[in-house]
């Protein structure tokens, strides 16, 4: 059975998260061991022990949800479940860049490190007087209805950071035109609302600063080509080179995520087994508003793994 791992990018963390794997797996422990030393930091206290706010720092955040997802991805190996091609969420594209054999464990976390800080630093170049800079999903809309909304306010500093499912979008802005675009939108129609528990304007050009210092900063980084799929947020596409892998990861800090475009290639690929491998089971939803004739099934926790096993 071919299968896809969709691994999850910020938002979808939690305290205790990839607990239970830790528990239950030696590898797990060894990740966290390894991804400790890698990053300088208690991991296994950040994820287990911190408070919710704590993990919403990008720079914690982006290391945490890399460990959770790299950890659910080496428990499903441990079953005798792998991944034949994969997609990530942002920075869960980091995930799978090192299912996919592109980036070594300790370059896995450098990049995401030097991403982390980069992105931090640079959102915080967007905070403004009215509040934070920071993203807002909308729900129930239509793209095609939504985007030229949000672009007729790109002078107010707010943009389509992702193009989630068929009536989601994200927004990546300044506080003020975050608020504007919010009204626009739901004085279009939209359903639904929400500010994310994100500390920044990611995928937009907001971040431009933060793209050229991370370009700069993983130089020396190599990135080997990929020994299985990678559907890329920037294009959609898979990538097929380390090379192209490097100069995406750069792009995809200013570009659109085009997750919709990227479950389209996953389905048009014959992917009969698709495996949100992470915490939450936010791409397992999106999956399903773009696609109910096959589902695609949670595999994060110990418990979601061994249901797996099962059916």
């Amino acid at each position: 059975m071919k299968t896809c791992y969709l691994f999850p990018g910020q938002g979808a963390q939690f305290p205790g998260m990839a607990k239970d794997l830790f528990e239950s797996s030696q590898t797990v422990k060894d990740l966290f061991t390894a991804a400790s030393d890698a990053t300088g930091k208690d991991l296994r206290a950040l994820l287990f022990d911190s408070s919710e706010e704590v993990l919403k720092v990008t720079e914690n955040t982006q290391i945490a949800v890399t460990l959770a997802n790299i950890s659910a991805a080496a428990y499903l190996s441990e079953r005798g479940i792998t991944a034949d091609a994969t997609a990530g969420f942002s920075v869960g594209e980091y995930a799978a860049l090192y299912e996919a054999g592109v980036l070594g464990l300790k370059d896995l976390f450098k990049a995401v490190v030097l991403r982390g800080e980069a992105m931090e630093k640079g959102s915080r170049a967007s905070d403004t007087p009215e509040g934070p800079a920071g993203m807002s999903a909308v729900i129930g809309l239509p793209f095609e209805e939504a985007a030229p909304i949000v672009e007729s306010l790109a002078d107010q500093g707010v943009y389509v950071a992702n193009h989630s499912s068929p009536i989601q979008i994200v927004l990546a802005g300044k506080a003020g035109g975050l608020t504007a675009a919010e009204k626009a939108l739901e004085d279009a129609g939209a359903m639904k609302v929400v500010r994310l528990k994100v500390s920044g304007p990611f995928h937009s050009p907001l971040l431009q600063n933060a793209r050229e210092e991370f370009e700069a900063a993983i130089a020396d980084i190599p990135f080997a080509d990929p020994k299985k799929p990678i559907f890329s947020n920037v294009t959609g596409q898979s990538i097929t080179s380390g090379e192209e892998a490097r100069k995406l990861a750069g792009l995809q800090i200013v570009s659109t995520v085009r997750w919709v475009d990227s479950m389209q290639n996953i389905l048009d690929g014959g992917y009969q087994r698709v495996l949100e491998v992470g915490p939450g089971t936010v791409l397992t939803g999106l999956w399903k508003s773009f696609y109910r004739k096959q589902r695609a099934l949670p595999a994060g926790t110990k418990d979601s793994i061994e249901a797996l096993l099962e059916a």
